[in-house]
Order: C-alpha cells, then structure tokens, then sequence
C-alpha cells in the first residue's frame, strides 16, 4: 500500500501497474479540499495524451493499480 499525504499530493507522479491505451505516466493536477481539509475531488492527466481523469485520491493507494513515481 502507498503512503500518501493529501497535502503533498498535487504534482505527485505516478505509473499505471496496467496502462490502457499506451497511458502509463500520470500527474495529479487539481486536488479539491473541503473546510475540513478532506480531499473532495482529485484529477489525475496523462502524460502522453493530456487526456485529464477524476479519480478517487484513496486508489492511488492500492499498490497493484499504481506505484508513486515515473517506473
């Protein structure tokens, strides 16, 4: 599982484990916080074809979808 910090997360990078449609680098570029400080949106864009993503923050957490970094 992938430590994450929501502060840290905007222009994290981050490798695709299956990529789809030859997309397997992606940046994170608009985190949307609450009041709170809780993560209510998360987008995520693809390298190769800026084609941008909504993604749940908590799935980059899971280590056999995504590892942290450019591999």
């Amino acid at each position: 599982m992938n430590q994450i910090n929501p502060k840290k997360l905007l222009n994290s990078k981050w490798t695709a484990v299956t990529p789809q449609d030859k997309e397997k680098h992606f940046i994170v570029t608009e985190i949307e916080f609450d009041e709170d400080g809780l993560v209510v949106s998360c987008c995520i864009e693809a390298i190769m074809s800026k084609r941008p993503m909504s993604i749940n923050w908590r799935d980059l957490k899971d280590t056999d979808r995504w590892l942290q970094g450019w591999k």
